[in-house]
């Protein structure tokens, strides 16, 4: 990263309390100028990509997308920014941490290990630092937590053979007598090999999948349509499947209007 006179940072966390603490704690620092603030991944990434700051301060766990998803993101940009992790992750994650990123703060926060830090920040932003810092490897973290490597294809059975299909394909899944039902454009498959949809929607994090409810997971690419329905629950129709018509529970509204970029 070229020098520079100030660092531009952003910070992205789903609680409002963490961003506003983070807030005041970094005032101290006349250098560290907040261009924004994120309180969901996707809005994260929308912000990141539009400032394009030198800085972003990222929560790991949120609903939806999390920090890897936001970090994997962003790493596509061509100057990709500097991160630094707020997290509360255990051991492992923390040695990963140690070798591959910028740095991590723990959670609560704490003013001695926020001031280290900034200080390693400073030493990748301005010429003029005595100590020497690498870049960190922000791929090879991905790696490790698992993100970054796409599923190829989703298996399922056809005509007695194993039919291998693209996500981008797939416009439902949906669990129906106990089997996982996968819906495309041409036909309808048993899936092959997953089992429950929890598992399926593990191996689809980081693909435009979203679980609308215990037994229902769609595509967003895919999405035609969708409205309020009663007790606060949406209904959802889907490209090329018009007649099936998908329930997204209350508890989850807020999360598929975060991922549509709509709040």
């Amino acid at each position: 990263m070229p020098s520079i006179q100030n660092i531009r940072c952003i910070l992205v966390d789903d609680e409002t309390p963490a961003l506003d603490e983070l807030s005041f704690l970094l005032s101290d620092y006349n250098d560290i100028d907040i261009v924004g603030t994120a309180t969901s991944a996707t809005k994260g990434i929308e912000l990141i990509t539009e400032k394009q700051p030198d800085l972003v301060f990222l929560d790991i766990q949120m609903p939806g997308k999390n920090g890897f998803h936001v970090l994997h993101e962003i790493m596509q940009l061509p100057e990709p920014p500097l991160v630094i992790f707020a997290t509360a992750y255990d051991e492992y994650a923390l040695q990963a941490f140690e070798e591959n990123a910028v740095d991590y703060i723990l959670k609560p926060l704490s003013r001695e290990r926020l001031r280290k830090s900034i200080q390693r920040i400073r030493c990748l932003a301005y010429e003029n630092c005595t100590e020497k810092v690498e870049l960190p490897d922000m791929t090879a973290l991905l790696h490790t937590m698992g993100i970054g490597t796409k599923v190829l294809r989703i298996s399922v059975e056809a005509s007695g053979r194993i039919m291998l299909i693209d996500p981008s394909d797939v416009i439902l899944c949906r669990v129906e007598d106990r089997k996982i039902m996968i819906y495309t454009r041409e036909a309808i498959f048993p899936c092959y090999g997953d089992k429950t949809l929890d598992k399926l929607e593990e191996r689809l994090q980081g693909q435009p999948f979203f679980r609308t409810n215990r037994k229902e997971m769609v595509n967003l690419n895919h999405v035609r349509d969708f409205a309020p329905w009663f007790n606060g629950k949406y209904v959802v129709t889907m490209k090329h499947i018009e007649d099936q018509e998908i329930i997204i529970s209350k508890g989850r509204v807020k999360d598929f209007r975060q991922h549509l970029g709509l709040v």
